[in-house]
Formats: C-alpha cells, structure tokens, sequence
C-alpha cells in the first residue's frame, strides 16, 4: 500500500441514500472506503456497528477500511471480519494487550492496523511497528465528523515517516480528521499515503460537488496543491 489512496469516510454520509453515497466515491475514484465504529464511551458519538458493515459490504467490492473506536474491541473481532471487514484498526489506547490484538486480527487473513489520538506518542506503537500493515493518525480528535485539522499531529508523521524508512517497515501511513486538499498535500509531504476524507466530500449537497470535492484531493496530492 505504498501508492496514495483516498479513502471516502461514511460518517457523514447520507445514511437514508447510502447506497448512493457509496456509488459516488466508487465514481470518484476512491480505492477504500473508510467505515467509524464509534460506542460512546471509547469516543463521544455513537455510529454504527457490523450490521451497517455487512450491507455495505454487500453492496460495494471496495476495500473496507474498518477503524474501531471502541472499549474492549478484541470481544467484537470476529463480528467484523465475518461483516465482511478488509482491513480493522485499532486504538493504542484502548487495547490492554495490543500485541495479541493484532495478531488476533490478522490471524483472520484481513490487514490489521494501529491508530493514535492526537496527543499520543509514536514510542506508544513503536514495539509493535514491524507487525502492523497500518498506522492510522488521527489528526483530530475521535468521534466527530467536521473538526478542524490538528497542525501539531504533521510533525508525528514526518516521526513516524523516519521511523519506517530507517527500519526498512512496510506498513502504510494513514490520516483521518479535518482533511481538505491542503491538509491532505501537508500530510503527503511528510509521508502519508491514505487519506481518509469525511466532511469535505459529504457535506456537499449535490453528487456534482461531492465528485469535484474528491477530484480536488487528488489533484492536489498529484501536482503538489491546486492551480
């Protein structure tokens, strides 16, 4: 997964027209779809659970990136793996033993990733990098759609960057919280190459500006920022 990816989070979709939500990223290009588990009490919100994931699933052959904002997450993997889940990400700070969490995911043959909340450290994962297929960094804070990017998170990736580069890692680098075309350069430049897109896409009103929403991302992380 070295290539750049843009990954439509369906957070703040239009749940009432999924389905039509979800054609719209496969008609703008988009490789992933970005899918919140969110319980309340990991994070503030409650989304969806694997049921959504399942319909998904069913509907769409993209790849399913699931991120899990929830206590105890290792009681729920095998729920997700069998909704049809590619991939399953898991929070640093909510798994006790998070070693035996990753390897628990990818015994199931799905790609297994780690995500940090803005104020953690890199040293949090770092015993842990050489097993892991993703790193997912959140550059706001978990649970709501729509926030303001976190500035002080670029210099983490740019940490986390070296860190695989200097240790020959082979995971990806994903970003999740407040990416607009800028946001997304910024990371890029410092080494992401996922970038899960929420409010900027979904926001939108029409499918028109949902489209162009996602062909200004990837125009930006193509040319080095929008002409």
């Amino acid at each position: 997964m070295k290539k750049q990816i843009l990954a439509p989070s369906i957070l703040n979709a239009d749940f009432l027209h999924l389905s039509s939500e979800i054609d719209i990223a496969e008609k703008g290009g988009a490789e992933f779809l970005h899918l919140d588990v969110i319980d309340g009490v990991f994070a503030p919100s409650i989304s969806f659970g694997a049921n959504i994931i399942y319909s998904v699933r069913s509907y769409t052959n993209l790849f399913l990136d699931v991120h899990l904002m929830i206590e105890n997450p290792s009681q729920y993997i095998a729920d997700f793996v069998r909704a049809g889940s590619d991939s399953i990400t898991i929070h640093a700070e909510g798994a006790t033993h998070l070693h035996r969490l990753i390897h628990q995911i990818k015994e199931y043959g799905i790609k297994a990733g780690v995500a940090l909340n803005p104020a953690s450290p890199i040293s949090l994962i770092e015993p842990i990098l050489s097993d892991i297929d993703m790193v997912l960094l959140m550059t706001v804070n978990p649970g709501f759609g729509g926030q303001p990017f976190i500035k002080e998170v670029l210099s983490k990736i740019t940490r986390l960057s070296q860190l695989k580069s200097s240790k020959a890692y082979s995971f990806a680098i994903e970003v999740d919280g407040g990416i607009t075309p800028q946001e997304a350069l910024w990371c890029s430049q410092r080494g992401a190459n996922i970038f899960v897109v929420g409010s900027y896409i979904y926001y939108k009103e029409t499918e028109t500006a949902k489209l162009q929403a996602m062909e200004n991302i990837k125009k930006s992380l193509e040319t080095g920022g929008l002409k």
